[in-house]
Parts: C-alpha cells; sequence; structure tokens
C-alpha cells in the first residue's frame, strides 16, 4: 500500500512539474527606445555581398561624413554577412576574418564611432548565416557578449539554415541575450515576414523585415537560378502584405528591407523608390557605393525633406488611397496634423493628374484621423521642387511621367 501512495505522489509530483515548466514562457526584454524613428544608414549586402573589407568600410563611412549624408541623418554602418571568419575559436567565439579586417574588428568600430557614426554586424538565428558562415545558434549569449565587447550598435539577425525552429523563441532568445550582455543594440529582426513577426515582434525588436530580398527594378521578380527563392522590386514588397501598417510606430519599425537607390534603375524609379520608402516609415538604409555615387543619386539620398517626412515623430505608415489606370494616390498623416500626398505612376506612358481636392475626403481608418477638403484649406510644398504650388482650392493639375512621383505636403492654413 505505501508503494502504491509514494508511486501516486511520485507521479503527481512530476506531472506537476511538468506542467509547471510547460507554462513559463520566454519573456521579451528588448532594449527601448533605440529607433523612435526609423532607422537610417549603409548596409554592405545589396553591392558587396561577402566582398568586404576594412578599407571599403571606412572609405563609405568617410564618404558618409563628407557628403552631408552624416548631416542628413545617415547613422548607421552596418556589415552584413561574409564578415566572419568560417570557423569559431578554440572557445566558441566568433572570429572577425583576419585577411578582410587585419586591424580587428575592434579598431574598425573604434574608427566608425570616432567618425561620429554607429556600427551594425550581422548574424543569423541559425546554424549557419544565409552565405555559409558560423550561425548563432546554440551561441546565442555567447555572441551577444562578444557584440557588447566590440562595442556595436545595430544587429542583424537573418533566419537561413533555421529548420525546425520556432522564429518567435529564436528571436526572443536573442533579443533577451543583448539585454543580458549589457549593452544598448539596435536589433534588427531579418526573418522575411514568414511567421508574421509584426504580430509578436514589438517586445523582441525594434525594426522587423516583411519580406524576402529587394532587387534593383521597379516592379518585378527575379528569381535565382541557385534555390527555391526570389528577390523583389520594390513596388512588389510595397504590395507583398497587406493590413499590417497599425502594427508600425516608433522603436517597432515594419521593415522594407535595404535601399536599391543607385544600383542601376532609371532617376525616376530611383526617386519613386526612396519616395515610398519614405512614406511607409521604413527604415533608410542605403544600399550603394559610395565610391561610385553620382551627384543624382546623392540628391535622392539626401533630399532633407522626403526624409523629415520619413523621420516624423508620429510615426504612421502611408496608406493607399486610390488606384486607377497605373495612375495610384498615396498618403501619409504627419504628427503636426498635416499630411503628405504622393502620386505615383506605375503605368509605362506618362499619366495626366485631375486631382479636384475639394471633392475628396482622406480617412485613415486605423488611426481615426481625417482631413476634409472642402472644410479645410491647405498650402500645397511640392518636396521634390522644394517650392510651393498653390492650395488646395485649386485642382491640382499635372503630367506624371512613367514610374515617376510627385510628392506633396499639404499644410494646414
Amino acid at each position: 500500500m505505501k508503494k502504491i501512495i509514494c508511486s501516486f505522489f511520485m507521479i503527481a509530483f512530476s506531472l506537476s512539474a511538468h506542467s509547471q515548466g510547460n507554462v513559463i514562457a520566454q519573456k521579451s526584454t528588448k532594449y527601448n527606445d533605440l529607433a523612435l524613428t526609423p532607422p537610417m544608414g549603409w548596409n554592405s549586402w545589396n553591392t558587396f555581398e561577402t566582398n568586404i573589407d576594412e578599407n571599403l568600410v571606412k572609405e563609405t563611412a568617410d564618404i558618409m561624413v563628407a557628403s552631408g549624408m552624416a548631416a542628413a541623418g545617415y547613422t548607421y554602418i552596418v556589415l552584413d554577412d561574409g564578415w566572419m571568419a568560417k570557423e569559431r575559436d578554440a572557445k566558441g567565439n566568433l572570429v572577425p576574418d583576419p585577411i578582410k579586417f587585419p586591424s580587428g574588428m575592434k579598431s574598425l568600430v573604434e574608427y566608425i564611432h570616432a567618425k561620429g557614426l554607429k556600427f551594425g554586424l550581422y548574424n543569423c538565428a541559425g546554424t549557419h548565416t544565409c552565405a555559409g558562415y558560423p550561425g548563432t545558434r546554440g551561441y546565442e549569449y555567447q555572441d551577444a557578449r562578444f557584440y557588447a565587447d566590440l562595442n556595436i550598435d545595430f544587429l542583424k539577425y537573418d533566419w537561413c539554415n533555421t529548420e525546425g525552429i520556432n522564429a518567435k523563441e529564436a528571436y526572443t532568445t536573442m533579443s533577451n541575450a543583448l539585454q543580458t550582455a549589457g549593452k544598448p543594440i539596435v536589433f534588427s529582426l531579418c526573418e522575411w515576414g514568414d511567421n508574421q513577426p509584426w504580430d509578436w515582434g514589438k517586445p523582441v525588436g525594434n525594426l522587423w523585415r516583411i519580406s524576402g530580398d529587394i532587387y534593383p527594378c521597379f516592379d518585378c521578380e527575379f528569381k535565382h537560378e541557385q534555390g527555391n527563392w526570389s528577390s523583389w522590386g520594390f513596388m512588389k514588397i510595397i504590395e507583398m502584405r497587406k493590413n499590417i501598417r497599425k502594427f508600425s510606430g516608433p522603436d517597432h519599425w515594419n521593415d522594407f528591407d535595404m535601399l536599391e537607390v543607385g544600383n542601376g534603375m532609371t532617376n525616376n524609379e530611383d526617386k519613386a523608390h526612396f519616395t515610398m520608402w519614405s512614406m511607409m516609415s521604413s527604415p533608410l538604409i542605403a544600399g550603394n557605393d559610395f565610391r561610385k555615387m553620382s551627384k543624382e543619386t546623392l540628391a535622392i539620398l539626401s533630399n532633407k525633406e522626403l526624409i523629415a517626412v520619413n523621420q516624423d515623430k508620429l510615426g504612421i505608415q502611408g496608406f493607399k488611397y486610390s488606384a486607377k489606370d497605373g495612375l495610384e494616390i498615396w498618403v501619409k498623416p504627419l504628427s503636426d496634423g498635416n499630411w503628405v500626398i504622393t502620386f505615383l505612376n506605375r503605368s509605362d506612358v506618362t499619366k495626366k493628374i485631375y486631382f479636384d481636392w475639394i471633392k475628396e475626403v482622406i480617412r485613415d481608418v486605423d488611426f481615426n484621423l481625417e482631413t476634409n477638403f472642402s472644410t479645410t484649406n491647405y498650402k500645397i510644398i511640392d518636396l521634390w521642387k522644394n517650392k510651393e504650388v498653390g492650395n488646395t482650392k485649386k485642382i491640382f493639375i499635372s503630367d506624371l511621367s512613367s514610374h515617376d512621383v510627385i510628392t506633396l505636403k499639404l499644410n494646414k492654413i
């Protein structure tokens, strides 16, 4: 009888302990308030992939400062995949590639900081990065201490080679590891949107990717020969996810991927790309070669009026107001109670804009905002021409070239 009673209590205790273990959920503890506006900077991947070294990074930082881009708000220099050696050291630590970075990574971080900029690195939640370098799976807390010791400011955390891993738990583990390491680091979740990070990412990271990789084209799909995956034109990315704008805001941004401005599209397309990323409150992370940057590319990337739209402290992502025959109208509310309107020509021919303001009422149902042009008059500023072009009492008429934009700031009179 004692054996039966004893066995009963042992089973009961075992079940109780097992049950308790199942209900202790991992809580997220990201560093808050590190990205109250969308991060701005430069990332190496779009142009250089793994062909990176310390001279490239230093030259890029030098140009960022000398060109005025740093003054315009570009802060982060982020090294993407390929910065590390192919193997960890005997203690399991990551090793910066000694050939690419002969002066050491800490020295490079110090160089960037001395320029008044911030520094970021890349890794992956899986066993290996996308390019086959050591991933972080099983080394989360060790790697977080490594990043803290280097004094980096930004971590882009990818999602390759993650078979069998739960995305929310993997990113939460790394978020907690960064917090435990004690160095405030912006945490960028590069999960591609497959596991709906907008549903759970706010307490975990400061921004999250909503798509696969971008490609330098207006509205295409580029299918890679190796592997069953595609990269996407910037308009494809904008249209890829529906009804997620309400999840984005200060310190928790929908990330539409890095910019392809200056990487082979037409000037109109570069303007449209930069405008839409500004309208969508996406991080503005340049991906071109600054050493070969044209005056036209620099002018687009450093347009202070569009940057102000992107960096508006209200942090509300824009939305499509209307679309007809390839002509779209996108709208974004601002913190001062004013609005930005972008006319976007997605067609292959010039379009005529004929917009009668007083017949329009703009309603943002996600954030309960509205403006009625029949009762409220606005002064109109063309943000690409940087000049006043009338007010909303007068019908707006203009021609708009293929794949181009007209972006208007409406200031209440």
